[in-house]
C-alpha cells in the first residue's frame, strides 16, 4: 500500500474520530442544560400557538406588529370571558370534587377490604368472578389471594418508582421550581414573539452558506408540523371534553362539567391521559352512581378510542405521520429524561426528531432524497 493511500486512510480515520469526539462532547454539553432546553422548546411551541392568528391577520393585510398585539389581546379577552362565564360554576364543581374524590377512594379501599374479609362467601356468591380470579391467581402465579396480588404489585411498583426517582432529574420539583419555570417560559415566549423571524434568521446564519437553504426548509417543516399538531390537539381536547361531560351528565354525575374539563385537559397526553382521567371519574362515580361505574369506564375509554382511531386520523390525515409505537416510546423516554413536562411535550419532540432524522441523516448524509415528508 502506497504512502498516499495510508495518508488518506489515516486522514479519514482522524476525521471520523474527531466527529465522534465532538458529537459526544456536544451531547454531554446539551445534557447539562437539557431542562432549560425543554423550557425553551415549550416557549417555541407557545410562540407557534400565538402566531397562528397573527399569520392569518398578516395574510389579510395587517402589519405584523399590530397583528401580534391583536392576537395577544384576543387570547386575553377570550381567556377572561371564559373565566367570567364558566369559571365560577367550574370552581364550585372542582371544590366539590376535592371532597368527593377522597370519599370515592375510601369506598374503593373499603370494598377491597370487604373482599378480603369475606369469610362467609357472601361476596363470592354475589360475584362469582372473585372465586374464579382467586383460583386463577393460585394456579398461575402461586398467589393465595387477591391481597397477595395487591401486595406483590405494590412491591414491584414501589421498586420501579424507587429506581425512577433515583435516576430521573425532573424538570420541576416543588412550587418554587414550578414558578421559576413558568416565569422563564413566559419571558422567553415574549422575547421570541417580539421578533420570531429575526431569531430564525440568527439560527440559519450559524450554518454554512451552502447549507442555509436546507436549514430553512427543515425549520419550515418543523413549524408546519407544530402548527398542525397544535390545531388538531386543541380540537381533540375540545371534543373529548364535550363528549365526556355529556356522557357524565347522562349518567347523573353532578360535577359532569368539571369531569369533562379534566378529561379534555388530560387528553393532551396520548396513551396516559385516559388513565389519568379515569381515576377522578371513577372516584366520583363510586360516590354518586356506584351502579354505573362500568359505564364511566366505557365513556372514558370509548371517548379515547374515538379520539385516537377516528377523529385524530380525520384531523391530521397525512400531515402528521407518527407511528403509534414511536409516540409511546417517545413518551417513555421524554418522561424518564424530562419528567412531567417532557411527557406533555413528547409528541412534538418525537415529530421533530423524525423530521431531523429524515432531512439530516437520510437525505443529507446518506443521500437518499426519496420523498419522506
Amino acid at each position: 500500500m502506497s504512502r498516499g493511500s495510508l495518508n488518506v486512510i489515516y486522514g479519514q480515520t482522524t476525521r471520523w474520530v474527531l466527529i465522534a469526539v465532538l458529537t459526544i462532547g456536544l451531547m454531554v454539553a446539551l445534557w447539562q442544560v437539557h431542562n432549560t432546553l425543554l423550557l425553551v422548546f415549550t416557549s417555541i411551541v407557545l410562540v407557534v400557538l400565538f402566531t397562528m392568528p397573527t399569520r392569518f391577520l398578516v395574510r389579510l393585510g395587517f402589519p405584523r406588529t399590530p397583528a401580534v398585539l391583536v392576537s395577544l389581546v384576543g387570547f386575553v379577552v377570550i381567556l377572561v370571558a371564559l373565566m367570567l362565564l364558566a369559571l365560577p360554576s367550574l370552581l364550585q364543581q372542582f371544590t366539590t370534587l376535592t371532597t368527593t374524590i377522597p370519599e370515592g377512594v375510601n369506598q374503593i379501599v373499603q370494598q377491597w377490604e370487604d373482599i378480603q374479609n369475606d369469610t362467609t362467601g357472601t361476596l363470592k356468591d354475589q360475584y362469582p368472578f372473585i372465586a374464579s380470579l382467586q383460583l386463577f391467581l393460585k394456579d398461575t402465579f402461586q398467589l393465595d389471594s387477591l391481597d397477595a396480588l395487591f401486595a406483590e404489585l405494590t412491591r414491584q411498583l414501589g421498586g420501579a418508582i424507587g429506581q425512577l426517582s433515583g435516576s430521573v432529574i425532573p424538570v420541576v420539583s416543588g412550587v418554587a421550581d414550578i414558578l421559576l419555570g413558568l416565569v422563564i417560559v413566559i419571558i422567553v415566549t415574549l422575547y421570541l414573539l417580539a421578533d420570531p423571524y429575526g431569531y430564525e434568521q440568527g439560527v440559519i446564519k450559524q450554518f454554512p452558506v451552502t447549507y442555509r437553504h436546507r436549514v430553512r426548509h427543515i425549520i419550515d417543516r418543523i413549524d408546519f408540523t407544530l402548527r398542525i399538531w397544535l390545531q388538531g390537539q386543541l380540537l381533540l381536547m375540545l371534543i373529548v371534553g364535550i363528549v365526556s361531560g355529556i356522557g357524565m351528565a347522562l349518567l347523573g354525575i353532578k360535577q359532569a362539567a368539571a369531569v369533562g374539563v379534566l378529561a379534555g385537559v388530560f387528553s393532551f397526553v396520548p396513551n396516559f391521559g385516559p388513565i389519568a382521567a379515569l381515576i377522578p371519574s371513577l372516584a366520583v362515580g363510586l360516590v354518586q352512581t356506584p351502579d354505573k361505574v362500568l359505564w364511566i369506564v366505557l365513556i372514558i375509554y370509548g371517548t379515547s378510542a374515538l379520539q385516537s382511531q377516528i377523529i385524530a386520523p380525520l384531523i391530521f390525515q397525512e400531515s402528521l405521520k407518527i407511528p403509534p409505537v414511536l409516540v409511546l416510546v417517545g413518551q417513555v423516554f421524554a418522561a424518564i429524561f424530562f419528567g412531567v413536562l417532557g411527557l406533555m411535550m413528547a409528541v412534538p419532540l418525537t415529530a421533530i426528531t423524525i423530521i431531523l432524522v429524515q432531512e439530516v441523516y437520510v437525505k443529507d448524509i446518506l443521500g437518499d432524497y426519496e420523498d419522506y415528508s
